[in-house]
C-alpha cells in the first residue's frame, strides 16, 4: 500500500489546525505542516500535538506557495487538507480503501460541505464544485494563477471520490470579507494579465445577475438567511472583481498624486486644529 503525505498550508490558524490534524491522523503517514507566518499561536498549537513535520516559508500566493511545499512531501502520494477543513471518517475509509487496491488514475477530486458562520450551505452554487486534493506527488502542481488555482495533474488521469470533505469557509465575517477583498484583488490581476477588460455592460449587470443565478436558479434560497448572505456576498465579491478590473486600466491618479493629497489633508487637519 502506498503511502501518504497529508501537505496543511496554514496562516494564523489557531481556530482551526487542532482539529484538521486531529482528522488526517488516520489516513496520515506524514502531516506536512506548511506555514507562511503565523503570529497567533498556531505554531505552538502544532508543535504541542507531535507528530508533525513543520517547513516554513513566505506567502506569495496559494499556487506558488502549495507548488513550493509539495515536492517536499516524503511520500509518493499527497493530500492537501486546508486547515479550516476536516476529513470525515467516511472519507478516509474511502481513501484507504482506494490506495490499498492500488489507484488506476494519478489525481482523485472530491467536493466540500460548506458551513458558512456555523450554517451548513447546500446550495448557492456551493455544492456542485470539484477539487483535485488527493494525487501523486511527482507529475502534478497547481495551475500558475494567483488565486482559485485547481492541481493539474501531468497525465490527465483522475477520477473522483465520493465522500465529501467538511469546509468551515467562515467562522468570522469580518475576516471572511478580508480574504474576499485579496481574492478579488488576485483575481483581477489574473484576468487583467489575460487580457480581458471590465465594459459598461459588465460593470452594470454582472454582480446581479451573479446574486439572482445563485439565489434564485441555484436554490441559495433554500438555505434560509444564511443563503441571502451568502449569495449577496458573492455578488459583492463579483462587482468588486469587475471594479479592479476596471481601475487597472482606468485609474487616473498616480501613487505620487495619492501622497501629495494624503500630504494635503494632514495639513488641513493640523491647521484647523490650531484654529
Amino acid at each position: 500500500m502506498p503511502k501518504l503525505t497529508v501537505l496543511i498550508p496554514c496562516k494564523d490558524e489557531i481556530q482551526h489546525i487542532r482539529a484538521c490534524i486531529e482528522s488526517v491522523r488516520p489516513i496520515a503517514d506524514e502531516i506536512l505542516v506548511a506555514d507562511s507566518g503565523s503570529t497567533d499561536g498556531t505554531l505552538d498549537v502544532v508543535r504541542s500535538l507531535g507528530g508533525c513535520r513543520l517547513i516554513e516559508r513566505e506567502y506569495v500566493n496559494s499556487a506558488d506557495f502549495k507548488n513550493w511545499a509539495i515536492p517536499q512531501a516524503s511520500h509518493e502520494w499527497v493530500m492537501v487538507v486546508d486547515a479550516d477543513e476536516r476529513v470525515t471518517h467516511s472519507l478516509a475509509g474511502e481513501i484507504l480503501r482506494l490506495l490499498e487496491s492500488e489507484p488506476g488514475c494519478d489525481g482523485y477530486s472530491l467536493r466540500r460541505d460548506n458551513f458558512f458562520l456555523g450554517h451548513p450551505i447546500r446550495h448557492c452554487g456551493w455544492n456542485t464544485s470539484r477539487l483535485v486534493r488527493l494525487f501523486r506527488r511527482d507529475g502534478s502542481q497547481y495551475e500558475i494563477r494567483r488565486v482559485h488555482a485547481n492541481v493539474v495533474v501531468a497525465s490527465n488521469k483522475t477520477g473522483d471520490l465520493v465522500q465529501p470533505l467538511i469546509h468551515h469557509t467562515a467562522l468570522d465575517l469580518d475576516r471572511f470579507v478580508n480574504k474576499q477583498q485579496r481574492y478579488a484583488t488576485w483575481s483581477s490581476l489574473d484576468a487583467h494579465d489575460a487580457g480581458k477588460q471590465s465594459s459598461w455592460f459588465r460593470l452594470l449587470t454582472h454582480a446581479p445577475l451573479r446574486f439572482l443565478q445563485l439565489y434564485l436558479l441555484r436554490g441559495g434560497w433554500l438555505d434560509g438567511r444564511a443563503g441571502i448572505v451568502v449569495c449577496g456576498l458573492a455578488a459583492w465579491y463579483t462587482f468588486l472583481k469587475d471594479a479592479k478590473l476596471w481601475a487597472l486600466d482606468h485609474c487616473r491618479v498616480s501613487e505620487q498624486d495619492t501622497a501629495t493629497a494624503s500630504r494635503q489633508i494632514i495639513a488641513a487637519n493640523q491647521h484647523r486644529k490650531a484654529a
